[in-house]
């Protein structure tokens, strides 16, 4: 942590739009490998740092460039009031960013709503993802079908509609986004609790996803996904989804995990990522 943000100031790109795009950045570009673009999910403080702290350095010392963005209101990317926060706004973000890096090549590592994000990334782009990895993607049903039966959305919807809200909520809040709780540690509250005080409540209101489940069919590429059977925000039930639509997937599912499992059991999807990328595309 730096002494005066949450998190370590990384690179900023000026959007289109005006708004400024927060990312880091790891390893060095290669005409050999794709780049791997981290997106993070919409848990209140998130961010691509905190997310994936873990895993940006093994990949990078795997020999790959990674990208690991903040989306607009998240992180310290600009949060303006005045936008819809859906993946129509995250997804040519995402575009602008590899494109202004001179990125040709990408794979998106996507978690939760990162997932969503990856899976119309993907749709949108084809030609541009050789390969894909999905850890528990939303856009695989309509909300109103699993959300309320879920009790990390409720504990989400309470949390948000609730202002202003005190660390030990928000604490409990994290606590539902894992399966075991050693893993949210002062550190991980610390980078986030002041990030989602910052966040204004369009971040959350406006949020809308597309569903692409009669769309996965269209993605030809590898994919690997993964599923922690302890989720509360998003049902394991739609890993079945993606192993029966997708052309080419493997689907892991893990006992040790909640919703994040690059977090919760982060040696071995390191090692599942990396192996999957260095396989050859048949």
């Amino acid at each position: 942590m730096s002494e005066t943000t949450p998190i370590p100031v990384g690179k900023y790109l000026t959007l289109k739009s005006g708004h400024r795009l927060h990312y880091h950045e790891a390893g060095t570009p290669s005409a050999d490998k794709p780049t791997i673009l981290c997106l993070h999910g919409s848990g209140p403080g998130a961010s691509g740092y905190s997310n994936f702290k873990g895993n940006m350095t093994a990949f990078a010392a795997a020999g790959h460039h990674v990208l690991v963005p903040d989306y607009l209101g998240f992180g310290l990317s600009d949060m303006p009031e005045d936008v819809e926060y859906s993946t129509d706004l995250h997804v040519p973000a995402m575009k602008e960013l590899v494109d202004a890096l001179g990125v040709t090549q990408v794979v998106p590592i996507g978690n939760s709503l990162g997932g969503a994000i990856a899976l119309q990334f993907t749709l949108t782009y084809p030609g541009l993802v050789p390969k894909l990895i999905l850890m528990a993607p939303g856009g695989l049903q309509e909300p109103q079908e699993y959300a309320f039966s879920m009790p990390g959305v409720l504990r989400m919807l309470q949390f948000v509609s609730n202002r202003p809200f005190e660390i030990d909520d928000f604490r409990d809040l994290l606590g539902h986004l894992v399966h075991d709780l050693k893993h949210i540690t002062d550190e991980a509250v610390d980078e986030r609790y002041p990030v989602a005080l910052r966040q204004p409540i369009p971040v959350y209101a406006s949020m809308r996803v597309g569903v692409y489940a009669d769309r996965l069919h269209e993605i030809a590429c590898p994919v690997l996904a993964f599923w922690g059977t302890h989720d509360k925000f998003l049902p394991v039930a739609h890993a079945q989804i993606l192993a029966e639509k997708l052309p080419q997937a493997k689907v892991i599912l893990s006992n040790q995990c909640g919703h994040w499992v690059m977090i919760e059991d982060r040696d071995y999807f390191n090692a599942e990522c990396i192996a999957f990328l260095g396989r050859a595309t048949v």
